[in-house]
């Protein structure tokens, strides 16, 4: 899909926003699901092998949202160790429920073989008002530092360090939406003073390997398990999905520590971020819900048999 928006409403032209914009900005965000029904409650039901774990509270004015992560309630240090997050961009709908589907599906069959650490909605504020950015206009998956400017990253960075050193693998879950040609890719660009260049969308399933320390074989299990659930994307006419050389059938790299992306933050040595399409006309909700749940399992699988 080629792009539908060349400009943004905010701001002037060449000049990156100040506080002004900003609260223009979140002025014209609106509440449109609720976190505490739809993600909170799910995460403190109850489910075999796995305990709840509050791991912070993040902090907007007079919103407040609790963030709890799911652990394997028999943890052992030694073990095969699975990092899962999901909705740092609170938008990307899919990732939250594939990071709890995959807790109800998958986490009983492996208690007493693996750890698992999921943290199924980092960012609560973007999944009520189905954002990209934070409450403060920052993207949280470009903030994983030490200085970082979001609180959801700095939550999860906390959390994280509890278990330094233990994690085999870290997998992401993501979608590429229409809406960041149409919304999300004009907004930074306004946001940043610069001019929006538009895209395209991929259509289909693809994954984001580490630039600095790739792991090929975690990006074929992937690919392989989710091409039974739903399409791969295809390379463009230049080879690239999304301007990024394709290195593998539905694989490209980025650095992932300088990028202050989410899956640099477990140093682990297998990290994967998965990206589905839900736009497509060849694929459905429950299949990009799906696809998240088969790329998870499959980097489970992955560290079991490393």
């Amino acid at each position: 899909m080629t792009a539908l928006a060349s400009s943004y409403p905010l701001g002037s032209p060449g000049q990156p926003w100040g506080p002004a914009e900003i609260h223009a900005w979140r002025t014209r965000q609106r509440r449109q699901r609720s976190y505490a029904e739809d993600v909170l409650r799910e995460v403190l039901r109850p489910r075999a092998g796995l305990a709840c774990l509050p791991y912070g509270e993040l902090v907007y004015g007079q919103d407040r949202y609790p963030v709890h992560a799911l652990a394997s309630s028999d943890w052992q240090a030694g073990r095969p160790t699975l990092l899962v997050t999901g909705g740092v961009h609170g938008y990307e709908t899919s990732g939250v429920l594939g990071a709890l589907a995959f807790a109800d599906a998958h986490a009983p069959r492996y208690a007493g073989r693996a750890n698992l650490l999921i943290a199924p909605c980092v960012s609560p504020w973007g999944w009520e008002h189905v954002q990209r950015w934070n409450h403060d206009a920052v993207d949280p998956n470009r903030s994983f530092r030490a200085d970082s400017p979001a609180q959801e990253a700095r939550a999860l960075q906390a959390l994280v360090a509890r278990y330094a050193g233990q994690f085999s693998a870290h997998i992401d879950l993501h979608e590429t939406t229409d809406s960041d040609e149409t919304e999300f890719r004009p907004a930074l660009a306004a946001r940043d003073g610069k001019a929006f260049e538009p895209g395209t969308i991929p259509d289909g399933f693809y994954v984001v390997d580490d630039t600095e320390a790739p792991c090929p074989a975690l990006q074929r299990a992937v690919i392989e398990a989710v091409s039974r659930v739903t399409h791969i994307a295809p390379a463009d006419d230049k080879g690239e999905i999304i301007g990024c050389p394709v290195v593998a059938p539905g694989v490209i790299r980025y650095p992932l520590r300088a990028w202050g992306l989410c899956t640099s933050v477990s140093a682990a040595r297998a990290t994967c971020t998965t990206e589905v399409y839900p736009d497509s006309a060849r694929t459905t909700p429950a299949e990009c819900v799906a696809a998240q749940v088969a790329a998870a399992n499959a980097a489970l699988e992955f560290i079991l048999a490393a």
